[in-house]
């Protein structure tokens, strides 16, 4: 699908952006694992976790709409049935790589596999600390999925995660609740932190101390009713927005704040932008707030450090925020985004230069030469990427003629009332 896009008016107004992607994942996967009956509100509806209901439900998960909300009745572990069938994660990583640590532990067999592209993503990190605690995890060449799974008793296991991967961290604690003996997981650099406080919530085991968690095995998971906040990874698409349309003031409404993913405001007001924070308040262990963004000029900045893996799914949109900055803008560490839906660093570099950008592609991040008001309408083509898509359409809102951007449906993979959403904000989709 090809969607044209011109340069807009002030955005103005206030919107509810798409549930929080990552907590969906986890509150449908930790209920369906839980004695009794729990249920996940404001779920997200998109392509991801439709995956992730599908691969539960072939587990034998029941798993049910009712009255805007999902029913899951989970029995515990002992419940989980063998697929009778391949389980396809599609396009979600997160899938793939929760359910492979649930499934290590199972007494059966169980295949993963997904679309083109998931099955170019590397399982390697997964797969290797799974299989130091007893899991039989076969895969092609270099630990790419498919990934047959063998499930067999596990062992806890004292670990250092050699990256800041919440998912990678999450398949580890799935596996430690199964496991015997307690499993003690170590992060230089604290990544988000959603499926410790859920499994606290739910009564899991679990123990911290600065950058170690420990978990113990043998507490049953007692079913919750959790309420999934608005997505902030999909609020930074809006807050970007607001801030480089001149005029813009927008509320975005219920948005997770969560400090460990919160990272995008810290960067943009360190730019100069004109973001509040109004009736902050804690839904089911998480921190909620609506957030005021007003237009202002921004100047250059670095990304780097521990701050990356706090902002990493938000960086193509910040990559546009310093584009049109004042000064040179810097990324560094961010080699993960190599590894996504597509090479986020190469082709956010290839797209914003079609638009008369200044990118550098660096090894592990990107130069940027800010220009304000300097981009300029392109054909530009989001690689199947969902976070490129978004990305490269708030880049053509302030760019000089029109724009056309190529495999725009990409949207649906996480945020599909995006075109929606724009078209009501800006009417020029």
């Amino acid at each position: 699908m090809e969607i044209q896009l011109s340069p807009c008016q002030p955005l103005r107004g206030e919107i509810e952006v798409s549930a929080d992607k990552s907590i969906s994942h986890r509150a449908l996967i930790f209920s369906a694992l839980a004695q009794g009956e729990g249920s996940v509100n404001n779920c997200l509806e998109a392509q991801d976790i439709r995956a992730t209901c599908n691969c539960l439900r072939q587990l034998g998960v029941e798993i049910k709409a009712k009255q805007g909300r999902l029913i899951v009745r989970g029995n515990g572990w002992q419940d989980l049935q063998e697929p009778d069938d391949i389980l396809d994660c599609g396009n979600s990583g997160t899938t793939m790589r929760l359910l492979t640590g649930l499934l290590a532990g199972r007494p059966f067999l169980s295949i993963l596999s997904g679309d083109a592209s998931l099955r170019r993503r590397p399982m390697r990190r997964i797969i290797d600390p799974l299989e130091r605690m007893g899991a039989s995890i076969s895969s092609r060449h270099n630990g790419l999925a498919p990934l047959a799974i063998k499930g067999q008793r596990l062992k806890g296991i004292d670990y250092q995660l050699p990256v800041a991967s919440a998912q990678l961290k999450t398949a580890l604690l799935l596996a430690g609740l199964q496991a015997e003996g307690p499993t003690v997981l170590r992060e230089a650099e604290h990544s988000r932190d959603h499926s410790e406080r859920m499994l606290s919530a739910m009564g899991a085991g679990l123990r911290f101390d600065g950058g170690e968690i420990t978990l113990r095995p043998g507490f049953a998971l007692e079913p919750q009713d959790f309420q999934v906040p608005g997505d902030i990874s999909s609020a930074a698409f809006f807050i970007v927005a607001a801030t480089i349309v001149p005029g813009s003031e927008l509320l975005i409404r219920n948005v997770g704040v969560n400090p460990t993913r919160s990272g995008v405001i810290e960067v943009l007001e360190s730019m100069g932008a004109d973001i509040t924070a109004e009736n902050c308040r804690v839904i089911g262990g998480e921190p909620v707030a609506d957030l005021l963004v007003r237009s202002a000029p921004l100047r250059a900045t670095v990304v780097e450090g521990s701050l990356v893996p706090r902002l990493v799914d938000e960086i193509p949109v910040l990559a546009v925020a310093m584009t049109v900055a004042e000064g040179e803008s810097r990324v560094d560490g961010a080699a993960e985004l190599r590894v996504k839906e597509s090479d986020r660093l190469a082709v956010m570099c290839s797209e914003l230069n079609k638009m008369g950008g200044h990118v550098e592609e660096l090894p592990r991040g990107l130069i940027i030469q800010g220009r304000p008001g300097g981009l300029q309408g392109a054909r530009v083509d989001s690689f199947a990427d969902h976070r490129i898509a978004m990305s490269l359409a708030v880049a053509a809102l302030t760019a000089t003629g029109e724009t056309t951007l190529t495999q725009a449906e990409a949207v649906d993979i996480s945020f599909p009332q995006f075109w929606t959403l724009l078209r009501k904000l800006t009417e020029i989709v």
